[in-house]
């Protein structure tokens, strides 16, 4: 067997040090905190695929107008909870624009991130009926999610979509709705960690069951329209972003600054609710506060008491972004399609070495090139795979921790350099010598 890239024995004791007993279930921050001590210590580069943050300058828009926001003194007042009246507009403008959905700008509420608008969601939707008190991920999903519900001590339920595409998904669904004790769905769209995209149909079985079962239904739209295989960056004309939102008023859409404008580090977003849910009362929100709709419970109750409205100068740069997309002055897909470049190169690489992808179709049409991919090694568990890797200076986090039933790994191309990609072969090509396929 060729020596690997990192010693083995600095790995496991890396790994002893953090008492992770089954590496399948190291979480993303353990992974990241080993790769680092590991490199520091060998001195090898690590080529690391496990953290879900954008490589890419902010849009200079967003930092244009929050530094003129800040050096106004917007600092020093606080922001309306109901959120910056502009931005309000501007994101209701935006889902026209790139959803052809109408929806006021009453119910686009900012959120400190997208993690913030889950968390507040998952807590009002969880209050509305005592006896819906479970929430249904639609899996594989972004981890943090079911952490959330750890933290707050909700109920969650799960499946993994993989073998429930198409019309499968009606009947899988539908067992769970139909026992009652689910208040909210999840999922994102495009899918973090697969980078599937639910089709149109898929959304329409979601959204009549979510009316049908009287279920809220989350989506999460963090990699906004970057499904690359079709142009979706022209305002107010066709193809639009799907939405569940076409098929029900059951809906909070989950849009956020971090992804398609590289905007992660100030913790922007704006949670669309929609307007018939928005002026909905729930019998569980009157006898816990009194009174109010699904929208006001969500903005002056839960927001309010989470962080007291969310950053004043963020707010601007996220209503100026919006605002230069729907009037089609900025392009924010043309700034974020390298990392649908980078996925193509790095799939490449690892399929001439023998690995494969988990999740490789959607609906019989190849996976888009995008922010994620997944892969996996013939005989190979997650576990196995993400350790083994890490001798060669490769991190990234296992498909069990996000929900996911399939065997592999989820990759992320945002923080890959250009000298990484012969780095990389380099690697894959002693990884295939000392794991023969047989």
């Amino acid at each position: 067997m060729k020596n690997t890239p990192i010693e083995r024995h600095l790995i496991d004791e890396t790994i002893e040090e953090f008492q992770i007993a089954d590496f399948s279930k190291a979480t993303i921050r353990e992974v990241k905190a080993i790769a680092v001590k590991a490199e520091a210590e060998s001195g090898v580069e690590f080529i690391k695929m496990e953290m879900g943050v954008p490589g890419l300058p902010p849009s200079t828009v967003g930092v244009k107008a929050e530094v003129e926001a800040l050096q106004k003194g917007i600092a020093s007042l606080y922001p309306d909870i109901n959120g910056l009246p502009e931005l309000k507009q501007e994101a209701s403008r935006f889902i026209k624009a790139f959803i052809n959905v109408d929806l006021k700008p009453e119910g686009c509420v900012p959120v400190t991130g997208s993690m913030q608008g889950t968390f507040a969601s998952f807590l009002t939707c969880s209050q509305c009926n005592e006896e819906k008190d479970t929430i249904l991920f639609i899996d594989p999903g972004f981890p943090v999610q079911k952490q959330q519900l750890v933290v707050m001590g909700q109920k969650y339920e799960t499946f993994d979509v993989y073998d429930f595409r198409g019309d499968k998904l009606k009947e899988k669904l539908e067992s769970y709705l139909e026992k009652g004790n689910i208040s909210a769905i999840i999922y994102s769209n495009p899918n973090n960690p697969s980078w599937i995209c639910l089709s149109d149909k898929e959304l329409r079985i979601i959204g009549e069951l979510a009316t049908r079962y009287d279920v809220i239904v989350l989506e999460d739209l963090a990699y906004f329209a970057m499904d690359f295989r079709k142009d979706l960056s022209t305002p107010f004309q066709a193809p639009y972003q799907p939405s569940v939102a076409h098929y029900t008023d059951n809906y909070i859409l989950l849009i956020s600054g971090s992804k398609a404008f590289s905007y992660a580090g100030q913790r922007i977003g704006v949670s669309c609710i929609s307007d018939k849910l928005y002026h909905r009362s729930y019998p569980g929100l009157t006898k816990r506060y009194g009174g109010g709709t699904f929208g006001t419970v969500f903005i002056h109750r839960v927001l309010y008491a989470l962080s007291s409205g969310t950053s004043h100068s963020a707010q601007f740069a996220m209503a100026a972004m919006l605002k230069a997309a729907n009037e089609g002055k900025y392009n924010f897909l043309d700034e974020v399609k390298i990392y649908g470049e980078r996925a193509r190169k790095l799939k490449e690489i690892f399929l001439r070495h023998g690995f494969h992808l988990v999740y490789d179709k959607d609906l019989g049409e190849p996976i888009a090139d995008g922010f994620y991919f997944t892969i996996g090694y013939p005989g190979m568990t997650s576990g196995e795979l993400a350790k083994e890797l890490m001798y060669y200076g490769v991190s990234a986090i296992s498909l069990v921790t996000t929900g996911s039933h399939q065997q592999g790994l989820r990759a992320c191309t945002s923080f890959i350099k250009d000298h990484q990609y012969v780095q990389l072969d380099e690697r894959m090509k002693i990884f295939k010598e000392n794991h023969p396929i047989s």
